[in-house]
């Protein structure tokens, strides 16, 4: 998109009145093999402009599904009109929005758009190595995707940018029969940051991936039921990234404080392990780069990273503009939205738990009785902070030593309950980036975490 488009429209702002005048274009290619056979084939591409205007304390919002200077325009003399009207009819009166250090922020290269036969070439010679080497199983799928969201932002206060933030993942999903008769599965994805062609060079590099997912299946498939109640597990590093996003991470958005989350009020308190330190990380984390990196997000300010829990002490919310003036916070920007008909609402980037110091065979080893939960295939949290997670992967703890594979079953608890037994943290990260979060708005989203060792409550038969 030619950033020239909105910098033209600069002399339609209204003067006293806080505005942002974003164009976007959002990207998604998706193809499924079903026992080799293509059953899904699919490429889709959305984009528009928009434009927000704060006054007094109210927001006019208008867009349009065209990419244009007029457009551009036309949006901007709507939007000006919604928040004259709203404010004629409210009299709030509210100071101005607070203004942000001027950030002139360019991230990108220009994605490729591999043709769709790429993807199908791919895949079929990827699932014809699983039919071959594979020989147990009932059912398997292979899906390609690779989707994009390509931003221009230009607002009142000075703030520029241009960033574009490609992922593409392979999902290897495989099904066998247990010894009972009933089918077990497992899904891996595989990939992260980046177009398509980027992340894989040939099938052959996903080989060893489909050889370890195999042979977990093939555990599971003479897998045990958990015994239900609460246990000393060890969580791995996805199960604890599932926790700091779903059962930690939206209960510290400040719009959900400020409905009532379970962090309201508690900032300064002690909500975990002194062991537990999170971090909404904006681009880079512990000195590589962050798996989703947002280098400005949609309301002009300048991404950096938002501490929420240090040492178990809760530190911080994510804020908007609004929310950080109302709680005395700095904004760090998590406002962020989806598409370009969207307005932007506070949202996670990458939220992950601190590594700590211990190595995952001491925490399997301390371990007399309990479970090590390795994979989720689902999860939900309310503003409680109470979670129930599907685990679909895991193992038996007995005297220290692995054992039988568990099939699936579910944890729960009360997030910040359940963070103050953590007694150990792994020291290696894991990070997961292959989902979308929902929040009115889909949103693609990092998470991760080391392994922790806690008290859990868990399902079983």
């Amino acid at each position: 998109m030619d950033k020239d488009m909105l910098y033209g429209c600069k002399s339609a702002f209204i003067p006293g009145a806080h505005v942002e005048l974003r164009a976007q274009k959002n990207r998604q290619r998706a193809v499924t093999l079903l026992k080799g056979d293509v059953v899904h084939n699919a490429r889709s591409q959305s984009g528009g402009v928009c434009a927000r205007v704060y006054k007094d304390g109210v927001w006019g919002f208008s867009s349009l599904a065209e990419t244009s200077a007029e457009a551009a325009k036309s949006v901007i003399d709507a939007a000006t009109g919604n928040a004259v009207f709203l404010d004629d009819r409210t009299g709030y009166g509210l100071p101005p929005i607070p203004g942000a250090a001027y950030a002139r922020v360019e991230h990108f290269a220009p994605p490729k758009d591999a043709p769709q036969k790429l993807y199908i070439d791919f895949l079929s010679e990827l699932d014809a190595y699983i039919e071959k080497h594979c020989p147990r199983l009932l059912s398997r799928a292979v899906m390609a995707v690779e989707d994009s969201m390509e931003k221009l932002l230009l607002t009142s206060d000075g703030a520029e940018g241009h960033n574009i933030i490609p992922r593409s993942y392979v999902y290897l999903s495989l099904t066998a029969e247990h010894e009972s008769g009933t089918p077990v599965d497992l899904t891996l994805p595989i990939g992260g940051f980046g177009c398509f062609e980027d992340n894989f060079a040939s099938p052959e590099g996903l080989y060893p991936q489909v050889d370890e997912l195999y042979s977990q299946l093939l555990q599971k498939a003479e897998g045990v039921h958990a015994d239900a109640g609460e246990k000393l597990c060890v969580l791995g590093g996805m199960m604890s990234g599932m926790l700091a996003h779903e059962a930690v991470g939206h209960t510290v958005e400040a719009d959900l404080v400020l409905a009532g989350s379970v962090a309201a009020g508690k900032i300064g308190q002690v909500v975990a392990s002194p062991l537990v330190s999170l971090t909404d990380f904006a681009n880079t984390a512990f000195g590589e780069t962050a798996p989703l990196p947002v280098y400005l997000d949609d309301e002009g300010i300048e991404a950096k990273d938002a501490p929420l829990i240090k040492d178990g002490v809760l530190v911080g919310y994510m804020n908007n503009r609004e929310s950080a003036r109302h709680f005395g916070m700095e904004p760090l920007g998590n406002a962020r939205a989806f598409a370009f008909s969207d307005e932007p609402l506070v949202r996670m980037r990458n939220t992950a738990v601190h590594p700590g110091d211990s190595s995952l065979e001491d925490m399997i080893a301390s371990v007399d009785d309990g479970y090590y939960l390795t994979s989720s295939n689902n999860g939900q949290a309310d503003t409680t902070g109470e979670f129930m997670f599907g685990v679909c992967m895991g193992y038996e703890i007995k005297k220290g030593r692995l054992g039988k594979a568990l099939l699936d079953t579910t944890i729960s608890g009360i997030a910040f309950n359940m963070l103050k037994t953590v007694d150990m943290v792994g020291d290696k990260l894991t990070w997961v980036s292959s989902g979308m979060c929902g929040k009115k708005q889909p949103m693609p989203v990092g998470m991760g975490g080391p392994a922790l060792r806690c008290r859990v409550m868990i399902g079983g038969r």
